[in-house]
């Protein structure tokens, strides 16, 4: 089984649409596909508790319906940065729960999609952030880079980070968010030229954007699977985020209020 990490230049670049999009792509090929989101903020309550937007549609575009509390282990209501989200609930995000919700829908899988909340640094915690999601549950990564101005800085700091951390940038995708954008034709060929992995993809400014359409303008072939070797098949990171995976996996999991 395959899974990538899907991660963004910013918030609100895209990072959902891409998500579904390579959900289907795969869906099309075949394989059956699920999606995750293990943290989200600005959740509504629902029938089970309190669930986002973005999750839902992640389960609903899943090949099989998976329960949402494993879509979605970390849920919180005001639309704020997740570790402030969390403190005002009383909550810790921790990586075991999420670790555990992975590896119950992977089962169920042939490759999953996991979608990180904002950037690569937004923190979770006073100890953690998003770029310990990918390495924690052992998957190389996939960029998503919002086309608007400010996009080269964003996105070649973005991949320096991800690299700097160990982490694998499998490949990454130019979505148009602003149908204004200027010169983009150059802003793509100056990130083809430096970003130093595939682009699987660059999509136009859909309105709306539906799963389905933008399959069509993404190619998973593309994506650069490190290679499958016995280190490679491990959680990357360092030894303090494998130490820190394995005493809360000893905890019960726990979903946050």
């Amino acid at each position: 089984m395959r899974g990538i990490f899907v991660t963004g230049t910013d918030t609100n670049c895209g990072k959902t649409e891409v998500s579904l999009g390579l959900m289907a792509a795969w869906q099309s090929r075949g394989l059956r596909t699920l999606g995750m989101k293990p943290v989200a903020t600005g959740c509504k309550p629902g029938p089970t508790g309190l669930q986002n937007a973005d999750a839902l549609r992640l389960q609903a575009q899943g090949s099989s319906r998976a329960p949402y509390g494993l879509v979605n282990p970390y849920a919180f209501e005001p639309p704020i940065a997740p570790h402030i989200a969390a403190g005002q609930s009383g909550a810790e995000i921790e990586l075991g729960p999420i670790a555990n919700a992975y590896r119950t829908l992977a089962a169920e899988s042939d490759r999953m999609v996991v979608e990180g909340v904002g950037g690569w640094r937004v923190p979770l915690s006073t100890s953690r952030s998003v770029s310990d999601l990918p390495r924690a549950l052992g998957l190389p990564v996939l960029m998503v880079v919002g086309l608007r101005l400010g996009c080269l800085n964003h996105a070649l700091l973005t991949a320096e980070s991800i690299r700097a951390d160990g982490a694998h940038l499998a490949g990454w995708v130019a979505n148009g968010i602003d149908p204004r954008m200027e010169a983009s034709d150059a802003n793509l060929a100056t990130l083809a030229a430096l970003l130093g992995s595939p682009c699987i993809g660059v999509v136009p400014w859909l309105s709306p954007p539906e799963p389905s359409e933008l399959a069509g303008y993404l190619n998973p072939e593309l994506l650069a699977w490190p290679p499958a070797t016995e280190a490679s098949l491990r959680p990357r990171g360092s030894a303090e985020t494998h130490r820190r995976v394995e005493l809360e996996q000893q905890d019960e999991p726990a979903r946050a209020p």
